[in-house]
């Protein structure tokens, strides 16, 4: 790969945040095939409807500054989606499937919000203000969809995860197997702990 100048590293940026988008049109029905949770679902088929228009305004900004998208694979979100694949495949309670879904859901949200922000940043400095525009409504989205995945973690998954939790321990104890475990806060899964004093 050769980036002498930095337009061309910005079409390499989008060319690849291409090839990343549609890698998840094809992923997000099978992961909401793959949730249990009402939320959890709701969540992957609202963000696939945005993920084909983020498609979309990607190939606005392509026409605008006349970059031809196709051709690059996205070695990451390549890895990213199979480890989907891996947790869409393994067995378990289907609570712990679905918060296993939101983690591996919220590694692509992440990446998808550095590569959106390193591109439009770049688009910025290179004056390409509409296409900057573009690319910062994507990554508006983008924080949205991993807020979303946060909160039905915090407010559906979790606790019925825990719920599990608590009845297999609860079965273990009277058959006499294991022993019981001690409740983990809940809390957001993207922040830690405010150091102590």
């Amino acid at each position: 790969m050769k980036l002498p100048t930095l337009d061309r590293l910005l079409e390499d940026q989008l060319r690849d945040l291409y090839s990343a988008e549609n890698q998840l049109v094809r992923a997000l029905p099978k992961m909401a095939k793959a949730a249990s949770a009402d939320g959890l679902r709701q969540a992957f088929t609202t963000h696939l409807d945005e993920t084909r228009r983020q498609v979309e305004r990607l190939n606005q900004v392509g026409e605008m500054l006349g970059i031809k998208l196709t051709g690059r694979r996205c070695a990451a979100m390549e890895g990213l989606v199979e480890e989907g694949r891996e947790v869409i495949d393994s067995e378990g309670e289907p609570e712990v499937i679905d918060a296993a879904l939101i983690a591996a859901a919220q590694r692509v949200e992440h990446y998808e919000i550095s590569a959106y922000g390193s591109a439009r940043t770049l688009a910025e400095h290179l004056g390409h203000d509409r296409a900057a525009d573009l690319l910062q409504e994507t990554l508006d989205e983008e924080s949205a969809a991993d807020e979303k995945l946060t909160a039905v973690s915090i407010g559906e998954v979790l606790p019925a995860a825990t719920a599990q939790d608590e009845a297999v321990n609860a079965e273990e104890e009277t058959a006499g197997v294991g022993t019981k475990k001690a409740a983990r806060p809940q809390g957001n899964t993207n922040r830690r702990p405010a150091a102590r004093r």
